[in-house]
């Protein structure tokens, strides 16, 4: 499953449209997933941004050992894409 979340942006054709990061934390949790790409703002940063997403997958390669799909980041925020690309570097290299 290749999941996208945005709250603007259409998603590619065969992608999972999600629109907040509990979705795809749920998705997440089937272990089906195997690429997503995100956005960082969603239009109510109080309920999250595409950051969530990675803190989660963090906590959870940490915790549980968690098999973590391929991660892109497609938002437009410049310096929360860096934020969000550091945190992958992390999660890839499991130095968090």
């Amino acid at each position: 499953m290749k999941i996208w979340l945005d709250d603007v942006r259409e998603e590619p054709e065969g992608w999972v449209r999600c629109y907040w990061p509990e979705e795809v934390i749920a998705l997440l949790k089937t272990n089906e997933v195997e690429i997503i790409s995100l956005d960082h703002d969603l239009g109510d940063d109080d309920h999250g941004t595409g950051y969530d997403v990675l803190l989660w997958i963090e906590k959870q390669v940490v915790l549980n050992n968690f098999n973590y799909p391929e991660m892109i980041i497609h938002s437009a925020n410049i310096s929360a894409r860096h934020k969000m690309n550091l945190a992958i570097f992390f999660i890839e290299t499991r130095k968090i």
